[in-house]
């Protein structure tokens, strides 16, 4: 089956198209930087409008990229949600639009579940496996058993990591996206240069939280001691602080589940320190730990085009109700 999948959820156009015999075939990705860096962020009316310029070529360049056009597409999947209601509306309204006039089904995918699988389109693992997710709007940690087979264990209660280092990139004056900006800076500090606090809540829960950090952050920007220092180390010392629980919390979820996988999934999962981090405590615990390759860890319509495949391979679709959602079943 080959599938044609589209994604935008908030500010990336994306769209792919996956054979389930010859694998990923293209995945275009354009991003709106440039136009949401003036605001310090993303600016939903805006992203919306791009993403009505962008769809369309977008979506033919995918389809020539693969060589595919109407008689080659098997179906097409779609990112629901959650994400930007605008913004998902235009991917949406689009997808359901192209398959009813090629008379093809389509389908609904969530985008957290979408990630949860983008392992698979590189590397791969087995099941069960424990995933972390990590990204601007979300931070959660799942059981994997399967396609169908995902258990929510725990998420943050507050902000997610990615928010906290976008507000913390912010407050130091970085631009935006502050995530990358934080994590180029963070190579050249010293991490253990400041002590930032770390939320554990007890020592059994999977949940996070990261709104104390950024106050803890925004106090000592506004004391002495932080005039006189070095950018490079309170970059690399706040980074450390978000890193240290994101590991720790989900090594301990996979010893407490009794399996022996992790997996890295999300936006942020392309911080270098987390990923260096969690191979470090994951090998220290027995558990082998899989990365995506960093293009599949920012949005991309690749993880919804493979998940979309395997859902539609198995009878699944969706009717013509078929609306975007703010909040995700996969999701607290």
């Amino acid at each position: 089956m080959r599938v044609l999948g589209i994604e935008s959820s908030c500010d990336d156009t994306a769209a792919a198209v996956y054979d389930s015999g010859a694998g990923l075939l293209s995945s275009i990705v354009v991003s709106q930087v440039s136009v949401h860096e003036a605001y310090g962020g993303v600016v939903p009316e805006l992203a919306s409008r791009e993403h009505i310029r962008s769809i369309v070529p977008v979506v033919e360049q995918a389809l020539a990229e693969a060589s595919s056009g109407k008689d080659d597409i098997d179906g097409v999947a779609v990112t629901a949600g959650p994400g930007l209601i605008g913004s998902l509306l235009v991917g949406l309204c689009f997808a359901k639009s192209l398959a009813f006039a090629w008379e093809k089904p389509v389908l609904g995918v969530d985008h957290l579940e979408a990630h949860l699988f983008a392992i698979f389109l590189e590397r791969g693992t087995g099941f069960p496996y424990v995933a972390l997710l990590v990204s601007g709007g979300h931070t959660s940690l799942f059981r994997v058993d399967g396609v169908d087979a995902v258990t929510f264990l725990g998420g943050t209660r507050d902000d997610a990591a990615g928010e906290a280092f976008d507000k913390a990139a912010k407050q130091l004056g970085l631009g935006y996206p502050g995530g990358a900006a934080i994590d180029r800076l963070a190579r050249q500090g010293d991490r253990a240069r400041f002590s930032f606090p770390r939320a554990w809540l007890s020592p059994d829960s999977a949940d996070f939280s990261f709104s104390g950090l950024k106050t803890s952050l925004r106090n000592f920007l506004a004391s002495a001691e932080a005039r006189a220092a070095r950018v490079e180390d309170i970059a690399a010392s706040f980074q450390e602080a978000i890193v240290d629980v994101l590991a720790a919390k989900a090594v301990a979820a996979a010893r407490r589940e009794g399996i022996s996988r992790i997996v890295l999934a999300g936006g942020v999962a392309a911080n270098s320190r987390l990923r260096e981090r969690i191979e470090e405590d994951g090998k220290a615990s027995g558990a082998e730990v899989h990365l995506p390759p960093l293009a599949l860890c920012t949005d991309n319509a690749a993880m919804v085009a493979f998940l979309g495949e395997r859902k539609l391979s198995a009878g699944r679709s969706s009717g013509p109700d078929l609306n975007a959602y703010a909040a995700s079943r996969f999701s607290r």
